[in-house]
C-alpha cells in the first residue's frame, strides 16, 4: 500500500506503524476473486441441466412428486392466513429491502449495487429461459414445466423469485448476513408453497433457485468480494496469539529497493522466496521484539479450493501419485504442520515449525528461517558438487528411513547452505505422508533423480543416489521416471529438456543391469481415453437413434446360418494370415505357433485400444521379450505394417482389372473410379494444406527411416517377401471373405471389387478415429458404402454390419482373452 491515508488503519496493513504497533510492509487484497464462487456457478448450471435432463426422461416421476406435494393444498389453504400472491410480494419486495438496508447500514454500497444488478439480470434471465422454452423447448419439457393459468397450460418460471435468488447469493453467505439467512428461508417456504398450491411446478422450482445461483454466484466472481483474509490487525492478532510478538512483518515477494531499514534484504530472501514459488501461498519476513527471524506463512481459505481441485483430480486420474486430498482450510494447515513436527523430529533438516492460529479466513504457521539457505533453483550448477548432491540425497534418506515421504520435491523445496559443510534442508511438506507407502517413497526418489539430473546430468544424479541410498531402493524407479509423475515445475523444466529421463532410465540400468526400466501405466485415462470415449458414444447414438431395430430383427431371423459359420471361420483365418507376415519379417526365427497366438491375443487387446494398434504393441512385445533389441523390433513390426498397406493396394489393382468380367482383363467400373478419384482429390487437397501436409509427415517419415534399412536388409531374401506377401493375401481376402459371407446370409451379392471398396476404403477411414478396435466408427462407415454405393437397404445394410463385426470382432474376444491368459503362463507377453 502507498496511499498516506491508509497507513495506520486497522486490518489494511500500511507501511507505516497502526495502533498494534508493528511495522508492515504488505500490499492488502481489497476485494478477491473467489474460485469457489466460480466452482459453486458452474454446479448450478449443471445442475439446471440435470434437472431439465429429469424433466424430459423422467417426467412420470417428477409429475408424481409435484402431485403427492399439491395433495396438501387443501390442508395449506386452511391454515394459512394469507393469499399466496401476497406471500410471495412479500419475498420478493420485503426480503430484498430488509438485505440491501443491512448492506448499505455496513457501508458495503458496492455490493449492494452489485446485488440490484444480479437481481435485474436474473430476472430478465428468467423470462428469456420462459419464452425460449415455450417457443423452442421439447414438448416434454414444456410439460414438466407447465401449470394451468387462466384454463391454459403456461410454462411458468417465476422471474421475481429468480431475482430474489440472485440478490441473497450476490448479497453474500447466509451465515455472516441474518437478514440474508431469514430471507433464503423465507424463499424457500415460498416456493414450497406455491409447488403445493400448483402455481409452479416441482423442476420449476428447483430451476428457479438454480438460475438465481448461477447469476449471483457469476456476479460475485466476475466483480470480486470483500477480502475477508487476514491482513493488518488481524494478521499481527493472529502471530500474538500463537505466541510471538512481532517488531516488523515484510511481505516476501520481491518488494522493491526503496524499503529503508532493511526491507528489501527481507523480501527478497532467496529462502523464503521459495516458500513463495512452491506453495503459492502469502509469506512474510518477521522480526519479533527479540531481534528473531522468522518465517510466516499464512494459508487462505479462498484459494483452498483450488488446490483441492487440483489434487483430485490428479488422484482421480492417475494410479496411486497423489496423497489424501484435504477439505478445508483447518485439515491443509494441520496436515502441513503435523508433517512438518514430524521431519523435524525425525532428524531432518527442515525449518522447525513453532507456532500456528487461525485469523478471519486464513490460518497462520510460524517456522524458523533457514538462514544462509538458497533453493536449488537458484544455486549456480557448479555449486552442486558430489558433496551436496550426497547431503541432499541423505536428507531424503532419514525422511523414508522414518516412513515419511514428501511427494512434491521441487527445486524449491530443496534448500543448500554452503557456508561451512554442505547443509542440505527439505521443506514443503504439505503434500507428504506420515506413514508413507513404498510407491510414495518411490516416488520421492524419481522426483529427486529427475530434478538434480536437469542440473548436473544423469550420471552424476544416479551415481550421488547410489552412494547414499541403497541399491534395492534405485532398482525399483526407473518405471516411475514419467513426466506425469513429477511435480508441475519439474515436469515444466523436462518438457524444456526433452530425453533426460530416458538419459537416467540408461543410467541406472547401465549401473544396476538388474533394474527394471520400463514404465509403468500411471495414468488411469488420458485426453486420448476421453476423446475415444466420447466418440464411441456418439457413433453408438447416432446408430441407435437412426436404425429400425424392428426392421433388423425380421432380417436376422432370415440370415442363414451357414454363411455366418463361414464368416466365423474366415475371421479366424485371418490370425494365421498375419502371423506368416510376422514370421517373415522377424529378426530370429519366430515359432508360428506362437506367433498366431499373439495375434489372437489382439483380438482380447482391441476392447481397449484403437484399431491396428493392438496387433503392432503385442508383435512388438514378442520381439523385445525375446532378446530383439528395440530399434530393430520397432523397424520390423513397421515392415509389417507397411507391406499389409501395399498388398492392400495391389489387391485392390488386381480385382479393379480381373473382376466381374469373363474377359481377363477390362475397365474398372464406374464405382471404381468414382472411389478412386475421391481418394486422389482427398490426397491432393490433404497435401496442399501445409498444417495437414507437415501433420502427416511427421507420422509417415519416422516409420519408413525406422523401415528403410530394415527393408533393404530384407531385399537379399525374396523368400521372406513371398512368405509375407502369402500372409498379407490371407489375411485380407479372409476379411474379404467373411463380410461376403455376411452379405450372402441376406441373400444379397455383389461384385468382388465393389465389395472390396466398400470394405477397405469404410474400414481405413473408421479407424482413422482411435476409438478401441474402431467400435462405432467402422460401423458407420460400412453401412453407409453399403447402402450409399452397394445400394443395399439401410436395414439390411445394418444386419449385415452387425452380423459381420459380431462375429469378426465380439465372437473372437473369449477367444483371444484365452490367448493372453496363454502367453502370459508363458513369459511370451
Amino acid at each position: 500500500m502507498s496511499s498516506p491515508s491508509l497507513r495506520g488503519r486497522v486490518g489494511l496493513g500500511g507501511r507505516g506503524p497502526a495502533d498494534h504497533g508493528v511495522r508492515i510492509v504488505d500490499t492488502p487484497a481489497i476485494r478477491v476473486h473467489r474460485p469457489v464462487d466460480l466452482v459453486a456457478a458452474v454446479a448450478a448450471a449443471l445442475g439446471i441441466a440435470l434437472v431439465l435432463v429429469l424433466a424430459v426422461y423422467a417426467q412420470g416421476t417428477t409429475t408424481g412428486l409435484t402431485e403427492d406435494v399439491r395433495g396438501f393444498a387443501s390442508l395449506l389453504r386452511r391454515i394459512l392466513f394469507v393469499p399466496v400472491t401476497v406471500l410471495e410480494g412479500l419475498i420478493t419486495f420485503i426480503a430484498p429491502l430488509a438485505v440491501l438496508t443491512e448492506l448499505v447500514l455496513r457501508r458495503l454500497v458496492r455490493q449492494a449495487l452489485e446485488a440490484i444488478a444480479a437481481a435485474v439480470v436474473a430476472t430478465a434471465l428468467a423470462l428469456f429461459a420462459t419464452w425460449l422454452i415455450t417457443e423452442v423447448g421439447a414438448q416434454e419439457m414444456r410439460d414438466a414445466l407447465s401449470v394451468w393459468s387462466r384454463g391454459l397450460r403456461v410454462v411458468t418460471i417465476p422471474a421475481l423469485l429468480v431475482g430474489t435468488a440472485a440478490l441473497l447469493t450476490a448479497a453474500g453467505a447466509r451465515n455472516r448476513r441474518r437478514t440474508v439467512m431469514w430471507s433464503w428461508n423465507l424463499l424457500w417456504i415460498g416456493l414450497g408453497i406455491a409447488v403445493i398450491t400448483g402455481l409452479v411446478t416441482l423442476p420449476g422450482a428447483l430451476i428457479t433457485v438454480l438460475l438465481g445461483r448461477v447469476v449471483g454466484l457469476g456476479t460475485r466472481y466476475l466483480s470480486g468480494v470483500q477480502s475477508e483474509r487476514a491482513y493488518g490487525a488481524s494478521l499481527v492478532n493472529g502471530i500474538r496469539r500463537a505466541g510471538f510478538e512481532p517488531r516488523r512483518l515484510i511481505r516476501v515477494r520481491g518488494v522493491s529497493a526503496d524499503h529503508p531499514g532493511g526491507d528489501e534484504e527481507l523480501a527478497s530472501d532467496l529462502a523464503a522466496v521459495a516458500i513463495t514459488r512452491y506453495g503459492d501461498n502469502r509469506v512474510y519476513a518477521m522480526t519479533t521484539t527479540d531481534d528473531e527471524r522468522l518465517d510466516v506463512v499464512v494459508l487462505d481459505g479462498d484459494r483452498q479450493v483450488v488446490g483441492a481441485l487440483a489434487r483430485w483430480w490428479r488422484s482421480f486420474r492417475l494410479r496411486g501419485i497423489d496423497g489424501r486430498a484435504v477439505v478445508s482450510l483447518r485439515q491443509a494447515a494441520e496436515r502441513a504442520a503435523l508433517l512438518s513436527y514430524a521431519a523435524w523430529s525425525a532428524g531432518v533438516c527442515t525449518p522447525r515449525l513453532l507456532g500456528m492460529a487461525e485469523a478471519d479466513d486464513s490460518m497462520i504457521l510460524i517456522q524458523r528461517h533457514a538462514h544462509g539457505a538458497v533453493p536449488v533453483r537458484d544455486l549456480p550448477v557448479d555449486e552442486l558438487d558430489d558433496d551436496v548432491l550426497d547431503a541432499v540425497w541423505e536428507q531424503l534418506r532419514v525422511a523414508h528411513a522414518a516412513g515419511l515421504a514428501h511427494r512434491a520435491l521441487t527445486a524449491d523445496v530443496v534448500l543448500v547452505d554452503r557456508r561451512d559443510a554442505p547443509v542440505a534442508f527439505l521443506t514443503g511438506w504439505e503434500s507428504g505422508d506420515v506413514a508413507s507407502s513404498e510407491l510414495a517413497r518411490r516416488l520421492d526418489i524419481s522426483q529427486l533423480l529427475a530434478l538434480l539430473a536437469l542440473r548436473v546430468g544423469a550420471e552424476r544424479a544416479v551415481g550421488a543416489a547410489s552412494r547414499v541410498l541403497p541399491d534395492p531402493d534405485l532398482t525399483a524407479v526407473g518405471p516411475l521416471l514419467q513426466t506425469i509423475a513429477l511435480p508441475r515445475a519439474t515436469r515444466e523444466e523436462a518438457r524444456k529438456s526433452r530425453g533426460v529421463l530416458a538419459e537416467v532410465r540408461e543410467a541406472l540400468l547401465a549401473r544396476l543391469p538388474e533394474a527394471e526400466i520400463e514404465p509403468e501405466r500411471l495414468v488411469r485415462f488420458g485426453a486420448r481415453t476421453v476423446v475415444t470415449i466420447a466418440l464411441t458414444v456418439a457413433a453408438a447414438v447416432v446408430v441407435i437413434t437412426t436404425i429400425n431395430f424392428a426392421e433388423i430383427s425380421a432380417a436376422l431371423a432370415t440370415a442363414q446360418p451357414l454363411w455366418a459359420a463361414l464368416a466365423f471361420g474366415l475371421g479366424l483365418l485371418t490370425f494365421f494370415g498375419s502371423a506368416l507376415a510376422l514370421v517373415a519379417f522377424a529378426p530370429i526365427r519366430l515359432p508360428l505357433w506362437r506367433a498366431t497366438l499373439v495375434q489372437t491375443a489382439a483380438a482380447f487387446v482391441a476392447l481397449v485400444a484403437p484399431a491396428g494398434v493392438g496387433p503392432a504393441a503385442l508383435n512388438l512385445r514378442m520381439l523385445t521379450r525375446r532378446g530383439v533389441a528395440s530399434p530393430l523390433a520397432v523397424a520390423s513390426v513397421g515392415l509389417v505394417q507397411v507391406s499389409q498397406f501395399i498388398t492392400t493396394v495391389l489387391l485392390l489393382v488386381v480385382l479393379s482389372l480381373v473382376s466381374g468380367t469373363d474377359t481377363p482383363l477390362r475397365i474398372p467400373s464406374t464405382t471404381v473410379i468414382a472411389a478412386l478419384g475421391v481418394i486422389s482429390l482427398a490426397i491432393a487437397a490433404a497435401m496442399l494444406v501445409p498444417p495437414l501436409r507437415h501433420w502427416i509427415a511427421a507420422r509417415v517419415l519416422p516409420l519408413w527411416r525406422q523401415t528403410w534399412p530394415r527393408l533393404v536388409q530384407m531385399l537379399g531374401q525374396p523368400q521372406r517377401f513371398a512368405l509375407a506377401a502369402v500372409g498379407n493375401m490371407i489375411m485380407t481376402m479372409s476379411y474379404l471373405g467373411a463380410f461376403a459371407a455376411a452379405l450372402a446370409a441376406f441373400g444379397r451379392e455383389m461384385s468382388l471389387i465393389d465389395l472390396a471398396l466398400i470394405y477397405l476404403i469404410g474400414n481405413a477411414a473408421g479407424a482413422l478415429v482411435p476409438s478401441p478396435g474402431g467400435l462405432g466408427t467402422v460401423e458407420i462407415s460400412l453401412i453407409t458404402g453399403l447402402t450409399l454405393t452397394g445400394g443395399v437397404p439401410a436395414a439390411i445394410a445394418t444386419s449385415v454390419v452387425f452380423l459381420f463385426r459380431a462375429l469378426t470382432f465380439w465372437a473372437r474376444v473369449p477367444i483371444g482373452w484365452l490367448a493372453m491368459r496363454t502367453l502370459q503362463r508363458t513369459g511370451e507377453l
